[in-house]
């Protein structure tokens, strides 16, 4: 069932999504979400500790592009400080790496 756009605007009772459909952030949301996802399995699945450090940080940094779009202060302070986090994992992921070879 289609509502004007007018119903839609003043309604109390029909739910509108509070993220923006269509544009840039959006799709990097879900591209995001989706790399957290599989970083998850990764860990679970205790395939390759680099591996899902790399993809939570590649997922963060997608969040963080989004909540810096959307100015929300509590998803950048998130994902800002998960981003420095799992940097310091990585370099001493691949420091360690280069000191045993």
């Amino acid at each position: 069932m289609k509502y004007s756009k007018e119903e839609v605007e003043n309604s109390k009772r029909i739910y509108k999504s509070a993220t923006p459909k269509g544009d840039i952030t959006w799709y990097v949301k879900w591209g995001a979400s989706l790399i957290l996802l599989s970083a998850m399995v990764v860990r679970a699945a205790a395939v390759n500790p680099y591996l899902d450090t790399l993809l939570s940080f590649t997922g963060c940094i997608g969040w963080l592009y989004v909540s810096l779009a959307w100015k929300d202060r509590a998803l950048i302070i998130l994902n800002a400080v998960a981003c420095c986090i799992l940097a310091i994992g990585i370099l001493r992921q691949t420091a360690g790496v280069l000191l045993l070879a």
